[in-house]
């Protein structure tokens, strides 16, 4: 079962004259939708693979005139997997430089390798786009609104793979989600990154699948841990980097009151944390259903903006007085106050803020209203 994903209906989603970057976390379905995409585009089509030992030979070299000859007779060319070829960045630079009049593509798992390695040397010569799961967005568009609802406590507790969302039984979605959470870490972070203490990125995982919705010490994660602080940090910016997770900072313009040195930490999917706590119990059987909802409500937020070209800025917001909202959105000047509750009830919260941020605008999202929010 095809799910048309939003990018498809843009016209310009590929542009000549620039390398068109698109990454994003692995099984979100990049090279699927990239493929269906091209499908009907030309005769003059490369679709090659940094797993493949010679193409990675030849996309080594920094020699103008051989890459030329290996590529000037096509129309579009496409690089899947294009962090794994060291010095990808130069290359495609060459070709661009050179050929403009082609569509080139490159696509990658891991925004730190591949960013990194084609960004700086492609400034001003690169569309980059990131694709997340399945949105509910995308998923509504497909099957209408009355099926989100139908197969919400699935979403809540399984995620958006799409791979997942094609899968019926119970047990093969959990043992995809098993595999998928072990090759998520192996081999975006510990195959490229040297790390000393890889059962701990495991550790980090769980402590943060509990600690939805908190504020996270940096201090308390290095105790509990018994790495240093410093260790921390980098094991979280990489867990970001690799679309494993996604940091919310403390908002604040008023210091005295407001909190804003620490951070909030959620999955990209709501399945992935279930898998680090092994965890698939159905809602009534929860005691984290908060948790869930929040994390749902967020990821999906993130990837509605990312998904419709949404700029915004994203905080928390919390004061010492134990005031806080979930979610605030800062946009073309304006703040935007979001507070997620899976039962319906009111929010003491909202009025303080309000106070605060008199120009500001406040809304409870529930599952009465997460779909209009989200679509």
């Amino acid at each position: 079962m095809w799910i048309q994903r939003k990018f498809e209906t843009e016209n310009d989603f590929f542009k000549q004259g620039k390398v068109n970057m698109i990454y994003g976390p692995r099984r979100a379905g990049k090279t699927a939708l990239i493929e269906k995409i091209l499908k009907d585009k030309a005769d003059k089509l490369f679709i090659g693979s940094g797993d493949d030992q010679i193409l990675r030979t030849s996309l080594n070299s920094e020699n103008r005139d051989y890459l030329i000859s290996l590529f000037h007779s096509y129309d579009i060319i496409f690089i899947d997997e294009a962090q794994k070829i060291s010095g990808i960045g130069s290359s495609l630079k060459i070709l661009i430089d050179n050929m403009p009049e082609k569509t080139i593509i490159a696509s990658g798992s891991s925004s730190f390798k591949l960013s990194g390695q084609v960004g700086e040397p492609l400034t001003g010569r690169n569309k980059t786009r990131l694709l997340y799961p399945i949105s509910i967005d995308e998923w509504s568009n497909n099957f209408g609104g009355i099926d989100v609802i139908q197969k919400l406590e699935s979403f809540l507790i399984f995620g958006m793979y799409p791979e997942i969302l094609n899968l019926i039984g119970r047990d093969e979605k959990i043992e995809y989600l098993n595999e998928l959470r072990n090759s998520y870490i192996l081999k975006d972070i510990l195959e490229i990154e040297n790390l000393k203490y890889t059962n701990k990125l495991f550790d980090l995982l769980r402590l943060l699948s509990y600690q939805i919705g908190n504020d996270v010490s940096l201090s308390e994660l290095s105790r509990n841990l018994e790495i240093a602080k410093q260790t921390v940090e980098k094991y979280l910016n990489l867990l970001e980097q690799a679309f494993v997770i996604v940091k919310l900072p403390g908002f604040s313009k008023n210091l005295r009151k407001e909190i804003n040195k620490t951070n909030r930490y959620y999955f990209v999917d709501n399945g992935i944390r279930n898998s680090v706590i092994n965890n698939y119990n159905e809602i009534g059987f929860r005691d984290d259903i908060g948790r869930l909802w929040e994390n749902f409500i967020i990821s999906e937020r993130i990837k509605f903006q990312n998904n419709n070209h949404i700029y915004s800025n994203n905080f928390f917001w919390r004061t010492y007085d134990k005031k806080e909202i979930d979610l605030v959105e800062e946009r073309d000047g304006k703040l935007y106050g979001f507070e997620f509750k899976w039962k319906a009830q009111k929010n003491t919260s909202s009025k303080t803020w309000l106070k605060t941020y008199p120009n500001a605008e406040f809304e409870i999202i529930n599952r009465e209203n997460f779909i209009t929010w989200l679509t």
